[in-house]
């Protein structure tokens, strides 16, 4: 299949957003936050009791849509806006669309616009450049 503007990325889901992993995340980049981990201080600030996904955590649920498209090496640039905050037990998916594709130093490279949504909606929303494992007849 050729990839080319408009070509729809395979989403990516993560269908239950682990409170465990967060608190895990939380010791592992050293975060004090208590939102990730303590339902009081979440409740505290206005959300509930329920706990905030790391940022990073949900960049990582995009990262691994382009890298299960193109392959573990492909990401050459990733550019994100968190919107909206992922909660605990929250069913999200990695979605994406190619704009362009462009050829640089030799490599086919795709410029997509990728989001993190929950119920349809964005939560994160951003660009990312992804080399493009695909040979395709253009390409010799």
């Amino acid at each position: 299949m050729s990839i080319e503007p408009g070509t729809t990325i395979p989403p990516w889901e993560m269908p239950d957003v682990s409170p465990d992993r967060m608190k895990t995340m939380a010791a592992i980049l050293r975060d004090p936050y208590p939102v990730h981990w303590d339902r009081e201080a979440v409740d505290a600030i206005g959300f509930g009791p329920r706990v905030i996904n790391q940022g990073p955590l949900n960049l990582s649920y995009i990262t691994n849509m382009l890298m299960a498209w193109q392959g573990p090496t492909c990401v050459r640039r990733l550019r994100v806006s968190f919107g909206h905050p992922v909660l605990d037990h929250d069913h999200v998916t990695a979605t994406g669309t190619v704009t362009s594709i462009e050829t640089v130093d030799g490599e086919r490279r795709a410029h997509c616009d990728v989001f993190l949504e929950r119920d349809g909606a964005p939560v994160v929303t951003g660009t990312a450049v992804v080399a493009l494992a695909e040979a395709t007849p253009d390409d010799h």
